[in-house]
């Protein structure tokens, strides 16, 4: 007890360096229990502490213990440390198993909170609302919805606790680290898979099959009114545009009237173009599906990401987050229909072009913000002018808003792409994603594409674990290939453009991009000029055409002319002995026409 006194009296101490508050005593402070069994950490804390991984755990069995017929507990996986991964499953039937809550009458919520471990308002929001259905004080929500809740997902950074992690967020008196033991941060494993926890995400929502998928976080940067920050992408951004409009009509209404109504500013989710000069606008941001509200874009799975602010008092972020949560449930339960008619149409769609790079507008759009008065002065620490909020409202009429709507570059959807059987791995990691993939068995012909990389450029850093490549292709056609044992991946499917992004090597969140086929950028066979010598007289004096061109070469390009390896290595690129996988993308494409099958059924996997 003396010890969290000290971490109280150290974290509050601390909290000196943070801009002063704006005062807030809101609606929702009566949501919170003084005293009871089901009473939380939080709460008996007055909405300072956030408990330990045990407490936790512990939490949810009293939860389950005072409610067995309508709570379960369910292990969904475990961390590299080997903790296990919680999720607690409420169905007013009882009906717990994963088929079962698939195929319910009834919509389905999967909340998640602590993919940032220091982010954690969602936990012990989720516990207090929890509590009020086991008491009986809100059973109207499992009348209406079935519950799937993650109390901690990045279950070893939250045991990497200190007062010290986030040195600009105002509580819990300790909190977790954003990224997992391996140092790796969650939300952005939606595409490569490297985790056990994202991996255990994406079982959830296959077997589950929830219709609306909410991630609770807490934001980094400015300092404005607003102290619940939520969104997804925008309707003329998205890859799901009828279920970002289903969103905005029919969740953002219902859910912004509960936060007011309780005493909070719901507020749009976006960021600063210049931290040091917030008049310079805002960043609309576009999630690319390495965060969850981006893989649930193009996954076509209603997802709301929630960001509360940072500066805001642990005690105002939890209960704004109950309100919310309480008001995403209760849209949920109006609209299911509405939202599903949108998924569905999303589902239909067959996508023909794939937007893979998108810049900031040149020219802004204007909004009204709350925002928060502040000054610029010169910092003899930096030696350059710097931000000072000053803890008084200032309303913009007109703030700029830069959104990422300028389309950079798209690349055509291939109707197909076909896996070669030593990349069984990728396999694996589409199915998790819940692509649908197919073995082929017996003869097949196809006209295919294979990607040529003619320039690339690794990052001067590792990134998440890998070196990441960016590269610039041509498009050839592949010939003589046997495609028996190969997987096929058809793009006119559910979540065809999830697999396109996935597979298109030009695509800044597919495997390609995250490393997964660096080794195509190796050689491993060599030649001698003395064998290649001979062989190169004999092949330019049979090969006429062949030698005009390394003539020409010669005579246009000095610096070639002047390099011998650049000479022969090009001879030697012309020779059946070069390595012809070298630099080729091995998944190979089709954009004309559907595969033939022929002998044998393919094997769907």
């Amino acid at each position: 007890m003396f010890a969290s006194l000290l971490v109280l009296s150290a974290s509050m101490a601390y909290d000196s360096h943070l801009p002063p508050l704006l005062p807030w005593q809101g609606q929702s402070v009566s949501l919170m229990q003084q005293q009871g069994p089901l009473t939380t950490d939080f709460e008996l804390s007055a909405g300072t502490h956030s408990p330990n991984y045990s407490d936790t755990m512990a939490f949810v069995d009293r939860l389950v213990a005072a409610n067995p017929t309508q709570f379960k507990a369910q292990t969904i996986g475990y961390s590299n440390s080997q903790r296990a991964i919680k999720m607690l499953v409420a169905s007013e039937q009882g009906l717990f198993e994963p088929t079962q809550i698939a195929h319910s009458p009834k919509p389905t919520v999967l909340i998640q909170a602590g993919i940032h471990a220091g982010e954690i308002d969602g936990k012990d929001a989720m516990f207090m609302l929890l509590r009020d259905i086991a008491t009986g004080k809100r059973r109207d929500i499992l009348a209406n919805v079935n519950l799937l809740f993650i109390p901690i997902l990045n279950v070893d950074g939250h045991e990497r606790s200190s007062a010290f992690n986030r040195i600009n967020q105002r509580g819990p008196a300790k909190m977790g680290f954003r990224t997992n033991a391996n140092n790796l941060n969650l939300n952005r494993d939606y595409t490569k898979l490297d985790t056990p926890e994202i991996n255990s995400v994406l079982k959830v929502i296959n077997q589950y099959s929830p219709n609306l998928y909410i991630d609770v976080h807490v934001t980094d940067g400015a300092d404005y009114q607003y102290d619940v920050t939520y969104g997804y992408n925008p309707v003329f951004a998205s890859e799901s545009p009828a279920v970002s409009d289903a969103l905005n009509q029919y969740f953002k209404p219902v859910i912004d009237d509960k936060l007011t109504a309780y005493g909070h500013i719901p507020g749009p989710l976006v960021f600063v173009m210049d931290k040091r000069d917030f008049k310079q606008g805002l960043a609309g941001w576009v999630a690319t599906p390495r965060y969850s509200n981006g893989w649930g874009d193009l996954a076509s799975l209603p997802t709301i990401l929630v960001e509360n602010h940072s500066l805001k008092p642990y005690k105002q972020r939890v209960l704004g987050t109950y309100v919310f949560l309480d008001g995403a449930i209760s849209a949920l339960s109006q609209h299911s229909e509405k939202l599903l008619t949108a998924v569905k149409k999303e589902q239909a769609f067959i996508p023909k072009q794939l937007i893979v790079k998108r810049g900031y507008a040149k020219q802004p759009n204007n909004i009204a913000f709350k925002g928060i008065r502040y000054s610029s002065t010169m910092s003899e620490l930096s030696g350059q002018k710097e931000v000072k909020y000053l803890g008084e409202k200032h309303d913009y009429a007109n703030l700029p808003i830069y959104w990422q709507k300028e389309v950079l570059h798209t690349v055509t959807v291939p109707k197909a792409f076909f896996i070669p059987p030593v990349y069984g791995d990728i396999v694996a990691k589409l199915q998790l994603h819940g692509v649908n993939v197919t073995q082929l068995a017996g003869a097949h012909t196809q006209p295919l594409k294979q990607a040529k990389v003619t320039h690339y450029e690794f990052a001067d850093a590792p990134f998440e674990g890998r070196f990441r490549v960016s590269a610039e292709f041509t498009y050839q056609p592949a010939t003589n290939v046997d495609l028996t044992g190969w997987y096929r991946v058809n793009t006119q499917q559910p979540l065809g453009e999830l697999a396109a992004h996935l597979l298109h090597p030009e695509a800044p969140d597919s495997f390609f991009a995250w490393g997964e086929f660096n080794t195509i950028f190796q050689r491993t066979e060599y030649m001698e000029n003395y064998a290649l010598l001979p062989y190169a007289r004999n092949m330019l004096k049979d090969n006429p055409k062949l030698a005009l061109e390394f003539d020409k070469k010669i005579s246009q390009d000095d610096a070639f002319a002047k390099d011998a390896d650049a000479r022969l290595n090009w001879l030697y690129e012309q020779s059946p002995f070069y390595d012809q996988a070298y630099l080729k993308y091995p998944i190979l494409m089709a954009f004309d026409t559907q595969p033939e099958l022929a002998e044998q059924k393919d094997k769907e996997i």
